[in-house]
């Protein structure tokens, strides 16, 4: 009788196909909000989000406002999301903005379909929802531009449904949107919750039962188009994963095989190493032992040189010494030099000046003479008693006397002695000053010897500062290779690290199975059973199933771009791995 019913209503509605889903549509919101409603009542008003017909209507809710959605380009492909049409309503009501803010900034929602859902349940939080659409609906010709000309939102069922959601106001909904998977969750309708046997219904009215078999006509006809629009989806999604799967599996080759050339790139690397350090610990030890006995020779060197240094310095010193004793002896010498050729010079002039008054006595003598002899006949002339011939004569006896004594003083004897004893003295200084001189050229080889010692001191000194360089500059060179084996050492525990990092995306590729929700009945930490209140959540690491308290963390992974679920075994362990690359 059922089905005869059904085929009779089927053959009697309308043939336009977007009037027959805008009344499906319609009958299962009535439907969805007329059970929700009921059940609130029974438990106190207050729904969670984890109540079944509050997620069914959330869907047919999605589901009546897709209707007739168009499909916008873009650089990916076309796109329907329903977020869109809902952004309106922040320019058309601005308290909504809260809402709109909100809904963009929850973290962990990357599509408009999850921003969309995001939206309706703050929305119906607030008890918001029928005074958004009705604001909506009364602005056909923006809708225009989201939706075709068909659609549920541009026709009168779009009213109604905006009337049926002010009864919803009577609902008090505590909802956690916070760490909800808004943007994958497939609308699904569960049409066990509405379909009834018309034969037990209460109401004894025909009517009534007309109409739930109508009801139950268009849901089966929504249920059908439903179905086979998630068997379209879950065949493009098999070909997705596919698709996925063969890249995956041409990523794991390639990640092999870079594994294994990394194997033997560590490989070589170790050998390398481990010949690098031989070499180095080889030239190293040689380096020590020339160094070692480079400063010990250096050492030796350097005692005998201070102690030549010391002798020479102390040669010097008494050099010196007798050189400025010899110094003013020869001044002293040179003084009397000096002063002996005065005299010699005084004398000579006096023997000179002698000479020439003892000259001028004897031409006076000579002329005194021969006065006499004049005087001597004119005598013998005249008489003897004549006065002036007796004066004249004891004048000439006088003068006689005073020439005799003059020979007898200056005498060419006395002159040759006073010669012959002033040449000698001569003689005797310049022998003095030949000695001296000879003294002083013996000071000035000793003064040579000295400065070509100082010229060797030096020498050795400079070969000493050389010495000294050449073994800082083989302590740098040392320094230098020690260095280079640290940063060896870095760079091949680098390797390791990157070597770890690659097997662990390699387990996570091929060890680490995705479990199916079907093979979990509890938490595989706390152990706790699942249920409505309590749901299940995947680790992306591990793969397993974990409560929300067991997997609240969250943490970037090498297979996903941004933070994703993770559980706290393997929070842990990633925290600790990160922290010794960092280190």
């Amino acid at each position: 009788m059922l089905f005869l019913c059904l085929l009779f209503f089927t053959v009697l509605s309308p043939k336009d196909p977007m009037a027959i889903e805008r009344s499906n549509l319609l009958s299962m919101m009535k439907l969805s909000i007329k059970v929700l409603i009921q059940s609130s009542l029974s438990l106190g008003r207050t729904l969670d989000s984890d109540y079944p017909p509050l997620q069914q209507f959330f869907v047919v809710l999605e589901h009546c406002l897709k209707h007739g959605l168009k499909a916008k380009k873009s650089f990916i492909g076309q796109n329907k999301s329903i977020w869109g049409p809902l952004e309106l309503i922040e320019k058309l009501c601005p308290e909504s903005v809260n809402i709109a803010t909100s809904a963009r900034d929850l973290p962990g929602i990357k599509t408009g379909l999850g921003r969309a859902r995001a939206w309706l349940h703050l929305a119906l939080m607030q008890k918001t929802v029928a005074d958004y659409m009705k604001a909506l609906l009364d602005r056909k010709d923006l809708l225009s531009e989201f939706y075709d000309s068909g659609a549920l939102m541009m026709e009168e069922e779009g009213a109604v449904i905006g009337g049926l959601l002010v009864g919803l106001n009577v609902i008090d909904a505590n909802l956690c949107i916070k760490g909800e998977d808004l943007d994958s969750q497939v609308g699904v309708i569960d049409f066990s919750l509405y379909l009834k046997d018309p034969a037990n219904s209460e109401t004894p009215k025909d009517d009534a039962k007309m109409t739930a078999i109508l009801d139950q006509k268009h849901y089966i006809e929504e249920l059908n188009r439903h179905l086979s629009g998630t068997v379209t989806d879950l065949q493009a999604k098999m070909d997705s994963i596919e698709k996925t799967n063969s890249k995956l599996v041409e990523e794991l080759t390639a990640a092999t095989d870079r594994i294994n050339s990394l194997r033997e790139e560590q490989e070589q690397l170790r050998k390398e190493n481990e010949t690098i350090l031989q070499s180095s610990q080889k030239k190293e030890e040689a380096a020590l032992q020339d160094s070692q006995v480079e400063l010990e020779t250096y050492k030796q060197t350097r005692q005998g040189l201070d102690e030549m240094y010391n002798v020479v310095w102390k040669q010097y010193k008494e050099e010196k010494h007798i050189r400025q004793e010899l110094e003013h002896e020869l001044e002293l010498q040179v003084g009397l030099k000096q002063e002996m050729e005065v005299a010699m010079k005084l004398l000579e002039k006096d023997t000179h000046e002698k000479q020439d008054t003892l000259a001028a006595l004897r031409l006076q003598l000579d002329q005194v003479k021969t006065l006499n002899l004049q005087m001597f006949h004119k005598a013998q002339v005249e008489t003897h008693m004549n006065p002036r011939f007796l004066s004249s004569r004891m004048k000439m006896d006088e003068m006689e006397k005073e020439m005799i004594g003059l020979e007898q003083r200056y005498s060419p004897r006395l002159f040759s002695v006073l010669r012959l004893g002033l040449e000698n003295e001569l003689r005797t200084e310049r022998e003095q000053r030949q000695s001296l001189q000879k003294a002083l050229q013996r000071e000035q080889d000793n003064s040579t010897e000295l400065r070509t010692q100082l010229q060797q001191l030096q020498g050795l000194h400079t070969e000493l500062q050389d010495l000294k360089h050449e073994k800082q500059q083989l302590q740098q060179t040392c320094e230098q290779q020690e260095q280079a084996l640290q940063e060896m050492g870095l760079h091949l525990s680098q390797s390791k690290l990157k070597m770890e990092d690659f097997k662990e995306v390699n387990k996570a590729l091929k060890g680490h199975a995705w479990l199916k929700d079907d093979e979990a009945t509890q938490c595989k930490q706390c152990e706790k059973e699942f249920s409505i209140a309590r749901r299940k959540h995947h680790c992306r690491n591990c793969g397993d199933i974990y409560c929300n308290t067991c997997s609240s963390n969250e943490l970037a992974l090498p297979s996903y771009p941004r933070p994703v679920r993770v559980c706290d075994v393997c929070h842990a362990l990633l925290l600790q791995r990160s922290s010794s690359t960092g280190s």
